[in-house]
């Protein structure tokens, strides 16, 4: 699979457009996002949304070509990173510096909005703990691919 890093950036650039007023929402919580999209994608249609590959790491969810992809955004000067505190942690947090124009597919909107409205309120703790029970991210060993085919392991919970 070759990585689609213009669905990618237009991914993340539609994601933070419907987070902007939630304060939690940083780089843990919208990496995680990516990621069950991406896998839900996966699940209903077969194939990865934006391709990306996707690590289990000890915070969670890193996408491999998150910090690239952010980077060149804020080079473009499309997004802005902030470090703010967020209760007793610091949070990433990227603002749009653009107007978004979703184009995306009715059934790509579909899984895309599902998944957003079912996880944007989750925090960066809540999040993790949510991640852990999702079974191709804990069928994967720490530092490796998570492999998206493990989506049919999925307890009914996590659909």
């Amino acid at each position: 699979m070759n990585f689609d890093k213009d669905t990618y950036i237009r991914l993340i650039i539609y994601i933070l457009s419907k987070c902007y007023n939630k304060p939690h929402v940083g780089k843990t919580v919208l990496c995680s996002i990516l990621y069950f999209i991406d896998f839900s994608y996966y699940e209903k249609y077969g194939t990865l949304l934006t391709k990306e590959t996707y690590i289990k790491s000890k915070k969670g969810i890193k996408p491999k070509h998150f910090s690239e992809v952010t980077q060149d955004l804020i080079d473009k000067n499309k997004l802005f990173l902030r470090k703010e505190p967020y209760y007793s942690r610091t949070i990433h947090r990227y603002y749009l510096t653009i107007i978004p124009q979703a184009k995306f597919s009715e059934k790509e909107l579909e899984i895309i909005n599902l998944n957003i409205n079912k996880l944007i309120n989750h925090n960066a703790s809540s999040m993790a703990k949510y991640i852990r029970n999702d079974a191709p991210f804990s069928i994967a060993d720490l530092g490796e691919n998570i492999d998206c085919k493990h989506v049919f392991s999925r307890k009914n919970n996590m659909k």
